[in-house]
């Protein structure tokens, strides 16, 4: 959870507790230390995070790739962070304040 508070992601603890009784929430660690995490609702990205020293290495996208092993993804998220999804393929349409994305996995073609 600290984790996705510091990224200031608006996903309750509820919701991750119940996602991971679900098997949808991955989690990124090294040495037993958690580096990132993503949330899923089905397919659809509720949330990812990752330690602010630890951006730019990969984490972020080696969870969403793990993600799109379960098929189509979509997700919502904010302007600022467009250039991730966008970067992984996702197609990105804006919508209002907030934009999303969808790509297709592997399984999808």
């Amino acid at each position: 959870m600290a984790i996705l508070e510091g990224a200031l992601l608006d996903v309750a603890v509820e919701t991750v507790r119940g996602r991971f009784e679900e098997d949808a929430v991955l989690v990124a660690t090294e040495e037993d230390r958690i580096l990132g995490a993503l949330v899923l609702d089905g397919t659809h990205i509720e949330a990812v995070a990752v330690r602010p020293n630890r951006r730019g290495q990969g984490i972020g996208t080696a969870l969403v790739e793990t993600a799109s092993a379960r098929g189509r993804l979509t997700a919502a998220f904010r302007p600022d962070v467009s250039e991730f999804y966008e970067s992984l393929g996702f197609d990105i349409e804006r919508t209002g304040d907030r934009w999303r994305g969808v790509i297709l996995s592997d399984r999808d073609d």
